[in-house]
């Protein structure tokens, strides 16, 4: 009887619960135990329930292997007190539930954990509203950005006969005010609210997370104030952990290397320093992770089995954390990473291993619930197991979502263009209305567009080339005849016979021969070759 896996949604941590008291209430083995010379039928030892509930929730993949028969423990204490069993003379509450053969049951209805019931608001499942370029003010101007109109005489069209040239209308260039650190605070907030519900593939987060809790200071913070090894670096070193934690943390990081000369070396000496460090997170009053995303995290386990898209959406929610947790998060994670994988470091327990004493050690100072009814303890183990052994990929930067903002901003702040005629001018636009500005078109369509809209320039063109006075008939008909290898169509229109394009060329006027110039002899005159003498013998 293993269950179902309970999917990301809200309230995911209520589900669990509720789904645990059925599958224990349903699959737990009853039978008649004697106790003080007294039957009690329908009921079970301590050992018992700890045994059947402990292989169950290892079978559960909402849970999985990783749970401890001592968690199942502090499980069913959870149950006794909120009165999910009840000992033999029906006490709950009061009494710790023991791992031993002392005798419990069911009392009729076991009491689930109801879901609330909120007042839906009209806009709760809609994601914050992303500024856009048309939401910023005009910028006043002295006057308009005056475009030179195209005049297409022979010069230009010499320059670019080979483009084709359309028909350009009157255009305008929109420019906006600056960008403020309020505009850019609600570009973060929204674009990682939207990242982060699609990273959990969730229609809302309503039930999930609170938005008034995302603070786009820290956000901004994570992403850009890190070190080359992407730890936060903080502004105020007051809010980084205390020097001595910072030094036992590093000595077991980098064991034996990373422990000051100065420090005792003794038999046991790892293990006080382990102590040390936890008995500082343990006594922390909040968690790492904070109550506000415990029910985040607790969606995101049931990513688990997509380990990338889990990964992705960890470090997304961990950029919602405030600066000092995430950099004690980072810190921590690595030092239980490098613990794990360091050969030359004693075992710090007789009885664990050393990757479940981790998980066991600081779970709870990673991941709890504000509500005591809740699994918070299996919950945390299985997710900080989860981020010890992928800590180097989980809580990066979240790249995308970096790239997705800094994209949205440059193309808030570029200068846009809009076309006069077809629309109204943005000055007498009605607000609801969006304004019109250049779009994209295919390749098919701007050959169309070619075709058909530059006709009556070319006309336009050649017409000038023909009545311009000041050019010579040899520069005319040059390009005239440039004009009809480019564009032959129009050029047969304008001339379909010699005759009409002999018409719009003036004659070359006939100059008159110059007399014939005898040359004056300068050499005396020679008679021609007379032969005087034979060759012959």
């Amino acid at each position: 009887m293993e269950g179902k896996m309970i999917g990301p949604g809200p309230y995911r941590a209520t589900k669990l619960w509720n789904e645990t008291i059925r599958l224990f209430r349903g699959g737990m083995p009853l039978r008649r135990h004697r106790l003080h010379f007294r039957s009690y039928d329908n009921s079970f030892t301590g050992s018992e329930a700890i045994d059947w509930l402990h292989e169950l929730l290892k079978r559960n993949h909402n849970f999985g292997p990783e749970v401890t028969r001592y968690q199942t423990l502090q499980l069913l204490r959870k149950f006794q007190k909120n009165h999910v069993i009840e000992d033999v003379k029906g006490r709950f509450g009061k009494e710790d539930f023991e791992d031993n053969g002392h005798l419990y049951r069911f009392p009729p209805e076991s009491p689930l954990k109801p879901l609330p019931q909120k007042p839906r608001q009209a806009d709760s499942s809609t994601l914050p509203r992303l500024p856009r370029w048309d939401d910023y003010d005009e910028v006043s101007s002295q006057g308009s950005l005056p475009l030179k109109p195209l005049v297409l005489n022979s010069e230009t069209w010499n320059k670019r006969h080979s483009i084709a040239i359309g028909e350009v209308h009157e255009c305008k260039l929109i420019r906006r005010k600056e960008i403020t650190a309020k505009h850019l605070d609600q570009i973060w907030r929204a674009m990682t609210i939207a990242e982060l519900q699609r990273g959990l593939g969730l229609p809302s987060l309503e039930g999930v997370l609170d938005s008034k809790h995302v603070n786009p200071k820290h956000i901004i913070h994570n992403v850009y104030c890190v070190n080359k090894q992407g730890i936060v670096v903080l502004k105020n070193k007051t809010d980084d952990l205390p020097h001595w934690v910072l030094s036992a943390m590093k000595c077991l990081a980098n064991w034996p290397n990373g422990c000051n000369d100065k420090q005792p070396m003794y038999p046991g000496f790892e293990r006080d320093v382990f102590r040390t460090v936890a008995e500082y997170f343990q006594k922390l009053k909040e968690p790492l992770l904070t109550f506000q995303l415990y029910e985040v995290f607790v969606n995101i386990l049931g990513l688990l089995q997509k380990q990338q898209v889990a990964s992705e959406a960890v470090q997304v929610c961990c950029v919602l954390l405030p600066p000092a947790n995430r950099r004690k998060l980072q810190l921590l994670l690595r030092l239980m990473a490098r613990v794990c994988h360091n050969p030359t470091l004693p075992p710090l327990n007789d009885a664990i291993a050393t990757r479940t004493l981790m998980a066991q050690t600081f779970s709870r100072c990673i991941l709890s619930s504000p509500d005591e009814v809740d699994l918070d303890e299996l919950l945390a183990t299985k997710l900080v197991t989860f981020m010890m052994d992928n800590q180097e990929v989980a809580l990066q930067v979240p790249a995308g979502l970096q790239k997705s903002v800094e994209e949205h901003v440059s193309q808030l702040r570029r200068v846009q263009i809009k076309y006069a005629g077809a629309d109204t001018d943005t000055s007498v636009m009605s607000p609801k209305d969006p304004p019109t500005f250049c779009r994209q078109i295919s390749r098919e369509e701007f050959e169309e567009q070619r075709v058909s809209a530059s006709q009556d320039a070319m006309v336009e063109l050649l017409e000038g080339i023909i009545q311009d006075k000041n050019m010579s008939v040899k520069d005319k008909k040059k390009k005239m005849k440039q004009f009809q290898r480019s564009y032959p169509e129009i050029y047969t229109r304008r001339f379909p016979t010699p005759e009409s394009e002999a018409a719009v060329l003036p004659e070359k006027p006939s100059k008159l021969k110059p007399q014939m110039m005898f040359r004056t002899l300068t050499k005396p005159f020679q008679q021609p070759f007379q032969r005087s003498w034979s060759f012959r013998a």
